[in-house]
């Protein structure tokens, strides 16, 4: 059931892109609107919630869990789980971004006056804030709520399984399913969003270094391609594909990472590293509750509501894809692991790429802004140029897209496989095959009906109802959890009388 309404629904949100684009970007622009008036204020507190939930469950009581058995050893190494875990969270948009996010802030910043020293500033705290703990609270909550129930108390890995200590036996019936089908239809959409900014990112990186054109049908030619082969990853399986393509790709953005900060403004970097830091941590209370209903700014909606609502859609497929690998870790273990690092790389990411491209603009004379304003996808090519050798890493960056874009997408196909057959960890091929095709179409079908709006539009409207669903699962963790360590203190009140008992019996003798 669960497979068969989310393809009807998936597909007919598919057929009515073909049909009649046209009429699906003014719908879509409408609902968009009337979600981001009426419930921005939602997104944002649901976001601040999830983060601290989360950090009371690193540094509290229920820290030294294990998910799984008590003994369970960790299944990968801690450098492979980092590659999986990041690859599948955040690869492509970082790349996409990079550069793009920093100069757009500066040229509109949220509350100064653009092109200004204080803009940079502005600009590149934002970046932090919106790839920072937040994304990563949230992809934390809920891969941590399926590790929990399916390894340490054997449920199936499904998302209405986390709120077995709320739904009880209920969990099986129309509300779980309901979950379920929720879950799947939001990391659909979710990645699709991040499938077609690929596709418009290695069409800038090809049209920058190639020459080829910037447009729609190429596009969808690149999605048909790469769709070939992350079919091909998706069907060799987890430890073969996935693993070894997100240690490849590890490894690639590291090297570009590298050359950047060596190539580049170095201590200009590091400068910029330090001050933004500093920056985030003191506003991150602001940042994170500020809408602007005295000024009817639409800023907050254009990319704070944004980006939070891509990471709720995400967070089923990040979440469910995380879990799957993280088997053996405490849960202090697996919070600081899945917030802190991923977090950190993607401060150092903006940092390098972001502040490069801003020292290129407002000290070199390079018109970086103008470039972001002429076409989004060229930034960091545009960037990428001026620095030695800059031709030969704008390839290692559109291959590092590619290998992202491949990643993710499998990645993905093996979790709406899980999550559509009852929680199966080992899909059939035809199935993940299937919705490899389904997620493509998504993306053709967001890219046909209005580009870069409208796949932000796909991820704020299917986040809404999840939102809901991560408030539920927070009261369901803390009560599964609550019940756990009133049972470990009964055991270990029961043990501890035992021996005094044995003790007492030794002194009798």
């Amino acid at each position: 059931m669960v497979f068969g309404i989310s393809v009807v629904v998936i597909l007919a949100f598919v057929i009515w892109g073909f049909l009649s684009p046209e009429s699906l970007s003014t719908q879509s622009s409408a609902a968009l609107s009337f979600t981001t008036e009426r419930f921005g204020w939602f997104y944002l507190i649901t976001a601040l919630i999830i983060l601290v939930f989360c950090l009371y469950l690193a540094f509290g009581k229920f820290g030294h869990i294990t998910l799984g058995n008590d003994d369970d050893d960790p299944e990968y190494s801690n450098i492979s789980w980092f590659a999986m875990l990041f690859s599948a969270g955040m690869g492509i948009g970082l790349v996409f971004w990079g550069v793009a996010e920093p100069i757009s802030h500066y040229i509109n910043p949220p509350t100064l006056k653009g092109m200004t020293p204080g803009a940079a500033n502005e600009a590149l705290r934002y970046s932090f804030f919106h790839w920072g703990l937040h994304p990563w609270g949230i992809y934390t909550l809920v891969s941590l709520g399926i590790a929990y129930f399916t390894f340490r108390k054997g449920h199936n890995g499904l998302i209405s399984w986390t709120f077995e200590p709320l739904l009880g036996d209920r969990v099986k019936g129309p509300i779980g399913k309901t979950i379920d089908i929720l879950a799947i239809i939001a990391t659909a959409f979710g990645v699709a969003t991040s499938l077609g900014l690929g596709a418009m990112q290695i069409n800038g990186g090809l049209a920058h270094t190639f020459g080829i054109p910037s447009n729609a049908t190429v596009q969808v030619i690149i999605i048909a391609i790469v769709t070939v082969l992350f079919l091909a990853s998706a069907v060799s399986g987890l430890d073969k594909g996935i693993r070894i393509l997100s240690n490849t790709n590890l490894l690639i953005a590291l090297g570009l990472l590298l050359f950047t900060l060596l190539l580049g403004p170095t201590s200009f970097i590091f400068d910029s590293f330090t001050t933004t830091l500093g920056g985030y941590l003191q506003n991150i209370i602001q940042m994170s509750l500020r809408l602007t209903p005295f000024t009817e700014d639409s800023w907050v909606a254009s990319w704070t509501l944004f980006y939070w609502s891509w990471w709720i859609a995400w967070a089923p497929f990040v979440g469910s894809f995380i879990a799957r690998v993280s088997r053996g870790r405490t849960i202090k273990e697996f919070v600081l692991g899945t917030m802190l690092l991923p977090s950190g790389f993607s401060f150092i990411w903006f940092s390098v790429f972001g502040a490069t491209g801003l020292k290129l603009e407002m000290f070199d004379g390079l018109p970086i802004v103008e470039s972001v304003k002429a076409d989004i996808t060229s930034a960091l090519f545009v960037t990428l140029d001026a620095l030695p050798f800059g031709s030969y890493i704008a390839i290692l960056a559109t291959l590092l897209i590619i290998t992202f874009f491949v990643t993710s997408a499998d990645s993905a196909t093996f979790v709406l496989g899980m999550m559509s057959t009852n929680g199966n960890p080992n899909p059939s091929a035809l199935i993940k095959i299937a919705w490899g095709l389904f997620q493509s179409l998504i993306a053709v079908v967001l890219l046909l009906g209005g580009g870069l709006e409208a796949l932000q539009t796909a991820s704020i409207l299917t986040a809404l109802p999840f939102a809901v669903i991560l408030l539920g699962m927070c009261l369901s963790i803390t009560k599964a959890l609550r019940k756990e360590e009133r049972d470990y203190r009964l055991k270990e009140k029961r043990r501890r009388r035992k021996v005094d008992k044995l003790l007492e019996q030794e002194d009798l003798l």
